[in-house]
């Protein structure tokens, strides 16, 4: 038997939706057969599938232990604690993501992501105790490649994870790159548009210029902010957020992305010494146009990384003058 008093970040889920999350183990199956049979009962009583759980009701599980499996809510501990932190509050946390560290688990089960140092970190700091929380975890609200640096947004508890994941979904944040690029766009400053499908067994994305059924329109507007041996520095806004947009949409424009190695050229990325993508996520602006509740504070507010790696090695004038 389990028992769960609903905290906080827990209230407003459905029965089943929370049960999912505290008890990931649990075959939905039986799930929903126990709630159907009263052995789910919500403060003592029956409960539906879709009843709404309130702050300080008591759900129980009259289920046997071995139905729930094993846990595997604390793998975050044997994460390092090592953050690069732009800004910190008791709701966000922005952290500037190193290049080839992944923001979530992948493929090759690493336990060394983004996400499980931020979890460390904040456990570190008794502000996140995986035994205290039935549904949530610290969650990240972007995700950005391996191997593209900057910002990334984690929300420290439900309301701020939902409130985030709203003003991504209205475009109330907007995020600025910086990238080098081979060559030199055709415009100083433009909004291109294009047409973007992805293939999932090749994981690489395709870029055309007219519509189809199976591809996703993708806007991009760049600005040239230098342009020096063959490279130029470009500042870049997203419009629409795909897999792979920048990437792809300056490939496809014949200026990729110096370092890639799937839609750029390796031959001269070598030639510059560059085996990781200069991309970098610089830049977060919090732009709201509608209420934000408790993170109303943020509104109007802009967080800024250090100068990456690329612009300091190819566009500073001190390194051009050692020439």
């Amino acid at each position: 038997m389990r028992e769960f008093v609903i905290s906080k970040n827990d209230s407003g889920q459905r029965v089943d939706k929370f049960i999912a999350k505290a008890c990931p183990e649990l075959p939905h199956s039986l799930m929903y057969k126990s709630i159907r049979n009263k052995n789910i009962k919500l403060n003592r009583r029956r409960c539906e599938i879709s009843t709404r759980l309130s702050e300080g009701d008591v759900l129980q599980i009259y289920l046997p232990d071995d139905v729930f499996g094993k846990s595997g809510d604390d793998i975050f501990l044997s994460a390092p604690a090592s953050l690069n932190i732009v800004y910190e509050d008791e709701n966000i946390l922005l952290a500037d993501k190193k290049c080839g560290l992944v923001v979530h688990e992948d493929n090759s089960t690493t336990v060394d992501t983004l996400i499980n140092r931020i979890k460390r970190y904040l456990y570190d700091k008794h502000e996140y105790d995986p035994k205290k929380e039935a549904s949530f975890a610290p969650s990240l609200c972007n995700r950005l490649d391996r191997n593209t640096s900057g910002i990334v947004i984690c929300a420290k508890n439900a309301e701020s994870l939902r409130i985030l994941n709203e003003k991504i979904k209205k475009r109330e944040i907007h995020k600025n790159y910086l990238c080098a690029v081979v060559g030199t766009p055709p415009k100083q400053e433009d909004t291109i548009t294009a047409y973007l499908e992805k293939n999932e067994r090749t994981n690489k994305v395709v870029i055309s210029d007219k519509k189809t059924e199976n591809n996703k329109t993708i806007i991009t507007k760049y600005k040239v902010l230098n342009s020096r041996n063959g490279l130029s520095l470009l500042d870049i806004t997203l419009i629409t957020g795909r897999t792979h947009q920048i990437r792809a949409h300056m490939a496809y424009i014949g200026c990729p992305v110096l370092g890639d190695g799937k839609y750029g050229d390796n031959r001269i990325n070598k030639k510059y010494g560059v085996t990781v993508q200069a991309l970098h996520s610089y830049k977060l602006t919090f732009d709201f146009t509608s209420e934000a509740g408790c993170l109303e504070y943020l509104n109007h507010r802009e967080f800024l990384t250090k100068s990456p790696w690329f612009a300091d090695k190819f566009f500073s004038d001190e390194n051009e003058s050692k020439k």
